[in-house]
């Protein structure tokens, strides 16, 4: 039993405001200010207040775009220009002697001041006489279809940060992915698939995880979703035999009733929207989902250009091909991720990097040839390339079977096909010992600035508010748009 409190007992300060502040004083107040509110002639208009709508609806470009889609393969690690697509005679020469230079090493533990000639051969392909090496023969075949280019650079000697300015144009984190900028500004042409699809490695997440398809402060909807490496794919994508059919589609119904009115009472809740919007997605995902990710509708040659006949490179190989059929959809961005420092050939880099080539050369050659036989090549942008390549030097001098190569930044090379790119040419050069990028520099800014430019984007145009701020993708560092290798 608990006593009475006395009618008449005191009451605190603290209490007497708390009090005031739910009685009849702040009903007065409120009926007051509405009515003043109500009676004025012109309302000041609050812009900063205004509801912003986001959605994947189709948006108009800044100019006429060359490209509607891209598929990027990210080699994560950091794969060997100098082994693949950078010949270095001098490299040859000074072989097991002192590099004739300064040497900016990642790992210095392990440094060596000794070169490392290449031990793989490099002949010409194509009409265009590209020179490539004996470890990329798949990529020979595609040549007269590239822009490869040897000048890239970001300057930060390590993975975190080079994936960070690849992938988002600062080396810090936080920051919207190109995938989800490329969403946020054009939306998609799909309704019933994600915009932005990233496919993970078996061999697990790369280095920083989600980050390499994070939304950072733009809206939840521009995320990119992951696709498993595996079966199912996609988790939970079907509903369960006793909610399937019409008692699924009542139950969403009414979810989406009480999602709605709930929006209706919080209007400026951007996440509130989004979520509401992949829910909505999932229910139409469950058909569109089941038959893109179906490879069986292929037939079995399309299935060998992508090497899906082929024990090491199958699995690749699969991802490749689905992402040609996402695209085909109407899918934005494409991600397809290599595992966890798979291309990190720091030791025993001959065993280690022909079997990581074998994995992924034929599959991204078909990924070309496949997208050009279909028409689909013009409009849709092909990426292939890490956060950085290797020095000219030897790491883990302990004999030729453990050798390999610290990270190198300052220069190393990706490929792009598609999109209104010019074809047949290689772009940049490094120093004589493929070091350093000497000609033609393209930075991440320059890369993201061009990119944008092909899909109808001006990168310091498209912008989104923060904290009162307006910002971008290059967020206020030098670029240049990459004329030359635009066709």
């Amino acid at each position: 039993m608990h006593k009475q409190a006395p009618l008449t007992a005191p009451h605190s300060r603290r209490h007497f405001l708390a009090s005031s502040s739910m009685g009849i004083g702040s009903v007065a107040l409120s009926w007051l200010l509405n009515h003043e509110q109500a009676q004025a002639k012109n309302p000041v208009a609050r812009p900063e207040l205004e509801k912003k709508v986001f959605d994947l609806k189709v948006k108009p470009t800044h100019h006429p775009a060359r490209a509607k889609s891209m598929i990027s393969m990210f080699m994560q690690g950091g794969p060997s220009h100098l082994d693949m697509f950078d010949p270095k005679p001098m490299l040859q020469k000074y072989d097991g002697k002192k590099f004739p230079g300064d040497i900016k090493y990642d790992n210095a533990a392990q440094a060596s001041s000794k070169v490392l000639g290449t031990p793989w051969k490099f002949r010409k392909h194509g009409e265009c006489g590209m020179e490539l090496s004996e470890l990329v023969p798949g990529l020979g075949e595609v040549v007269d279809d590239i822009v490869l280019m040897r000048s890239m650079h970001t300057g930060v000697n390590n993975h975190g940060q080079s994936i960070y300015a690849m992938h988002s144009g600062r080396i810090l984190p936080g920051r919207p992915t190109l995938g989800s900028w490329l969403t946020y500004g054009l939306g998609s042409e799909s309704e019933n698939l994600p915009a932005y699809i990233a496919m993970v490695d078996p061999g697990g997440a790369p280095v920083l995880g989600v980050d390499n398809w994070t939304n950072g402060w733009l809206p939840s909807l521009y995320q990119g979703t992951v696709i498993r490496p595996k079966e199912p794919r996609i988790l939970n994508l079907n509903a369960p035999p006793h909610l399937s059919g019409k008692a699924q589609e009542k139950y969403l119904d009414f979810l989406g009733q009480l999602n709605q009115r709930h929006l209706s009472q919080h209007p400026r809740e951007d996440d509130l929207s989004a979520r509401i919007a992949s829910y909505e997605l999932a229910a139409k995902m469950q058909t569109a989902a089941t038959e893109a990710l179906d490879l069986s509708q292929e037939t079995l040659a399309t299935q060998k250009m992508y090497g899906i006949d082929v024990p090491e490179s199958a699995e690749f190989g699969k991802r490749c091909l689905i992402a040609r059929r996402l695209i085909e959809r109407g899918v934005r961005f494409v991600q397809i991720m290599t595992g966890n420092q798979h291309w990190d050939h720091h030791t025993s880099m001959r065993t280690s990097l022909p079997r990581t080539c074998k994995r992924v050369d034929v599959p991204s050659a078909g990924l070309v040839k496949d997208l050009k036989q279909r028409g689909l090549l013009d409009e849709t942008l092909v990426h292939w390339g890490g956060e950085m390549g290797r020095l000219p030097v030897i790491q883990n001098d302990a004999g030729v079977a453990k050798q390999g190569r610290d990270h190198n930044t300052y220069g190393f090379t990706q490929w792009m096909a598609g999109g209104g790119l010019k074809s047949g040419m290689t772009y940049g050069e490094t120093d004589d010992f493929g070091h350093h990028a000497i000609k033609d520099k393209v930075s991440h800014s320059d890369y993201h600035a061009t990119l944008m430019h092909l899909f109808g984007l001006d990168a310091e145009q498209l912008t989104f508010t923060r904290n009162g701020a307006e910002q971008t993708l290059i967020d206020g560092q030098p670029s240049r748009i990459v004329h030359d290798i635009i066709a």
